[in-house]
């Protein structure tokens, strides 16, 4: 499992081992991660994006990659641990890409696509989960929300996005990693509901029970790669929202997945 100390991975790892797997969690740096070293799986450091050749994979059977999120190297790093997996006798890859890598206006999307191109040639056997943005994402905008009365939206107030929870992206994860007969298989990870701005808004002022306005804003300008991915991904959310059909993953998780107004009573109290 690579990435594994950021949320996503945190998230998968937490699924795995609920199921009783065995999982090698690589992380970046050896900083101390408590919800990551609470969860019983095997910490190793390892260079993911400067050298995935040398991934520590020995006796894996089956390899989870996710590359660190807006990182420029992804395009020709993803392909490199996609063959050390093939040379290593690693069973089964399954990689952590995005709705839609075919938007090759964003640059995260492109670095995924061509990836994902690459995984098809690499030689062993694989899965393709593509989640859409995280209802999760929004977290920290309930908790001004519950101070301010504002969801300020870079992606606009008219156009859609259908918010999946990660944990039923982590149920999707652990579910390709080790069910048999989806192999060569690109899975959508969508949620339920398509929402825009406003409609996240009342299920924030529902759930706070104090109103809430959804506030059309910007994302800052900023010039590294990540500020151009956020940038390029907002106006492009802003243009034509994000949305998709939530059929795959309600077949993957055998039930229909977590709607928004779910994913908020979970979360409690924003406080």
């Amino acid at each position: 499992m690579t990435a594994a100390g950021g949320s996503t991975g945190t998230a998968v790892v937490r699924e795995l081992r609920s199921r009783g797997q065995e999982v090698r969690a690589v992380v970046g740096t050896p900083r101390a991660r408590p919800e990551l070293d609470g969860l019983g799986a095997e910490v190793v450091v390892g260079d993911l994006v400067g050298d995935p050749a040398g991934l520590p994979l020995a006796d894996a059977d089956a390899l989870y990659l996710i590359w660190p999120n807006f990182e420029p190297t992804e395009g020709a790093g993803a392909p490199t641990a996609f063959r050390a997996a093939r040379d290593a006798g690693v069973g089964r890859v399954v990689y952590h890409s995005v709705l839609r890598p075919q938007l090759r206006a964003m640059p995260h999307h492109a670095a995924k696509d061509r990836a994902e191109e690459a995984l098809d040639a690499a030689g062993v056997p694989w899965r393709v989960l593509q989640p859409c943005a995280y209802a999760d994402n929004l977290d920290a905008a309930l908790r001004t929300a519950a101070e301010t009365g504002e969801l300020r939206s870079a992606w606009g107030v008219r156009q859609a996005q259908s918010l999946v929870d990660l944990r039923d992206v982590a149920a999707a994860a652990a579910v390709l990693l080790t069910e048999d007969g989806l192999d060569g298989g690109t899975f959508e990870a969508v949620g339920p509901e398509r929402l825009t701005a406003p409609d996240v808004a009342a299920a924030m002022a529902a759930h706070l029970g104090r109103p809430v306005t959804a506030v059309d804003t910007r994302a800052p300008e900023q010039d590294s790669y990540a500020g151009r991915c956020l940038r390029t991904m907002f106006e492009h959310y802003r243009a034509h929202g994000f949305t998709g059909s939530p059929r795959v993953l309600t077949d993957l998780l055998g039930r229909p997945p977590r709607s928004y107004a779910e994913h908020l009573a979970d979360l409690g109290d924003p406080a």
